[in-house]
């Protein structure tokens, strides 16, 4: 991990600004892409969101499919179970 020094405040509503030069390094579109936020014992770590399939974990070649996150190896599994 590296160390970025930079200091935000919060807002009354809890809001904070990740810096452009963090956005940029992770490659996060403002507006499209989404983070997700981790807790471990007194930080909190923040990850640009990729989903996953719901089976194996896997994300590559992902798909939505009723809902739900599935890679297309469990989609096809999943079809030819029937």
């Amino acid at each position: 991990m590296r160390a970025i020094g930079c200091v935000r405040q919060i807002d009354k509503l809890g809001r904070l600004v990740l810096p452009a030069d963090i956005r940029k390094s992770l490659n996060i579109v403002n507006g499209v892409d989404s983070v997700e936020f981790f807790v471990d014992n007194d930080s909190v770590i923040i990850k640009k969101y990729r989903p996953a399939c719901i089976f194996c974990k896997s994300g590559e070649n992902i798909e939505l499919y009723k809902g739900q996150t599935i890679c297309r190896a469990c989609l096809s599994e999943l079809k030819n179970s029937k």
